[in-house]
């Protein structure tokens, strides 16, 4: 992908952008780039206020026209009480939203149970972020009908979406810690779910441009969380990756060019390798799987009362 964030991201004045997952890795650099092009407000969400502000700090050292653009914005994917209260206060504090940049994840858990007791991978990679998007729709939806708008969500997937389990969503055990089935197969499995949510958005919403990509083998803060909380497992994957991995200024190049690139050169509904070429696995092309997810999404959030 020859993307030159500095020279390619346009002028983003009046925009307002959320990045979340963002104190460290992809996200942190995508905030870091994108202030540089003078958005009217970006939200940098982290789990913990520590972290969220350290990262702002961070990036307003080196970039002094951020000074007052970043506001933190605490969000626990694992949590729908904490997605929603994230969601309320952009409500609350919004006329208006540009971007939408789903990039918080988690990899490499242990088998848990996230807060409402779905699988720990997909409950934070996949049910978190599809609520959180669910509640921002209508100030999305809002924004899309204004002339000359560009509204974008952009989600981060993986291509360990090949990993998945064979039939591509086990839906009698999302709400089982599913210890017989590897955690690269419980990630990839999440991860699939994170492309069919764009790609059934992109349907269902035609106003609003959802793509799904996959940023690269990317050295970020996902890994080092990886090997502290399951060294063995943390180090085997490093040993075995680590050589190919790449710097997280140049893997965050993807999801900027996603987010900011003209409207026409990003497919309404694309899902994109690091390389900005698009998968054809057949599975991915399973109408009936994606909208199977959407519906039994839709109940589960129903059940939560959202």
């Amino acid at each position: 992908m020859q993307f030159n964030p500095a020279k390619d991201i346009p002028d983003l004045s009046g925009k307002t952008i959320i990045v979340t997952g963002g104190s460290s890795g992809l996200g942190k650099e995508s905030v870091h780039q994108l202030v540089k092009h003078n958005p009217e407000k970006i939200y940098l969400s982290a789990r913990t206020s520590q972290r969220g502000n350290a990262a702002i700090k961070d990036i307003e050292k080196d970039v002094p026209s951020a000074q007052g653009k970043i506001h933190f914005l605490e969000i626990d994917m694992a949590s729908f009480a904490s997605v929603k209260k994230a969601a309320d206060r952009i409500l609350a504090e919004n006329n208006h939203l540009d971007i939408l940049m789903n990039n918080a994840g988690a990899t490499g858990a242990a088998p848990g149970l996230t807060t409402e007791g779905y699988e720990d991978q997909f409950g934070s990679n996949y049910m978190g972020p599809t609520l959180f998007t669910k509640l921002l729709l209508p100030l999305l939806r809002k924004t899309a009908e204004q002339p000359g708008s560009d509204v974008r969500i952009v989600n981060l997937s993986s291509e360990l979406f090949k990993q998945a389990p064979t039939e591509g969503i086990v839906f009698s055990k999302l709400k089982t810690p599913m210890p017989e089935t590897s955690s690269i197969a419980r990630y990839g499995q999440s991860k699939l779910a994170n492309y069919f949510f764009s790609k059934v958005t992109a349907e269902k919403y035609p106003t609003i441009k959802s793509v799904a990509l996959h940023p690269g083998e990317v050295n970020t803060g996902i890994w080092d969380n990886l090997r502290t909380r399951r060294p063995y497992v943390g180090w085997a994957l490093m040993t075995f990756l680590g050589p190919f991995l790449t710097d997280v200024h140049q893997g965050a190049k993807m999801q900027l060019w996603a987010s900011t690139a003209k409207k026409e050169s990003v497919k309404h509904g694309g899902f994109y390798t690091k390389k900005g070429t698009e998968y054809t696995q057949a599975i991915l092309s399973n109408d009936k799987l994606a909208n199977e997810l959407w519906d039994w999404t839709e109940k589960e959030f129903a059940k939560h009362g959202f």
